[in-house]
């Protein structure tokens, strides 16, 4: 019986220090794009400001990746274009069979697609890239999923026309100055690291290729997903003019059991923190209240982040 009392005192003190954590796992990307240095930073804000509260970052393949951890059950938090999520939760594409009953926790920010080569490589426009060593993504990645549709609007074969690699941004730059690719697909915010790794190196011009009027032909089979956008010329040194090219939105997302609480704390604390966030990367400046749109997103707003927002006079139906 001494024992049993000694037993229920320490752990009664032990739940009094909080040691028994609500434990997160943040779903990110490759190191060489913003997901992961993002996901890091709200990791950090997250175990700092939310009592009970123990985040961390995972390294991932990107998208794909995310939202397939989401829908083990597990407690994951995950960034996702909604291209890719859109497949999840509806058991398309790479996840036919196997819906991820997912919910929005936040829209983020857009996520440019990148078609990135070096002059000498002889690629000037998308359909040089015909006959060409590319890469075209990890395969746990979004930019796999929506550099696919972009090469199908162009009229070309992923397998008959391309020399395709599947590699993340950090590896494709590596293979871009190895000479081992001519050319690298990647979505992700701006500025990335691994592209402006590339455009910095001595002896490498970069050279962004026009995309953007694939754009039409891509929304007409898949919906209203994509964006006619911009990365301007200043972005990274080396451009010669502003790139035209496709934007996808980014969104935050969890599994629809996550409690209304958690998904609450999260979203509160990301604005909250929104100063601490533009710290680790400037993407976080684009976290906005008036970008949260039931029409910006295909999944549904988790109820724990819609009572955030209602607080904050953002309707979402």
């Amino acid at each position: 019986m001494r024992f049993l009392r000694t037993a229920i005192l320490f752990l009664a003190a032990v739940a009094g220090t909080g040691a028994f954590a609500q434990n997160i796992s943040i779903a990110t990307g490759g190191t060489g794009g913003v997901y992961y240095p993002m996901g890091g930073g709200l990791a950090a804000v997250l175990s700092k400001s939310v009592p009970g509260m123990q985040a961390t970052a995972e390294v991932t393949g990107g998208s794909v990746d995310n939202l397939k951890l989401i829908g083990s059950g597990k407690p994951y938090v995950g960034f996702s274009m909604t291209d890719a999520a859109q497949d999840a939760f509806k058991g398309e594409d790479k996840f036919r069979g196997q819906k991820v009953p997912l919910r929005t926790l936040m829209i983020l920010y857009p996520n440019r697609m990148h078609l990135v080569s070096v002059e000498g490589r002889g690629i000037n426009k998308f359909s040089d890239l015909k006959g060409k060593r590319v890469s075209t993504g990890s395969p746990g990645s979004a930019t796999e999923v929506m550099a696919f549709r972009l090469i199908e609007a162009a009229g070309l074969d992923k397998d008959k026309d391309l020399k395709r690699e599947r590699l993340g941004a950090a590896e494709s730059v590596n293979a871009v100055k190895d000479g081992k690719i001519d050319a690298f697909f990647w979505v992700g915010g701006l500025p990335t690291a691994a592209v402006s790794d590339l455009a910095n190196t001595p002896g490498n011009k970069i050279k962004m290729i026009d995309h953007a009027e694939l754009v039409p032909v891509m929304n007409k089979k898949w919906g209203n997903l994509y964006v006619e956008d911009t990365i301007p010329k200043d972005v990274y040194r080396g451009m010669d003019h502003d790139n035209r090219q496709a934007t996808v939105m980014n969104i935050l997302v969890a599994h629809e059991n996550m409690d209304d609480k958690t998904a609450y704390n999260i979203v509160k604390t990301i604005f909250d923190k929104k100063a601490d966030l533009v710290a680790v990367h400037k993407e976080a400046e684009n976290f906005k209240l008036e970008s949260q749109k039931a029409n910006a997103t295909p999944i549904p707003f988790h109820p724990g982040a819609a009572r955030y927002f209602a607080e904050k006079g953002i309707k979402l139906n």
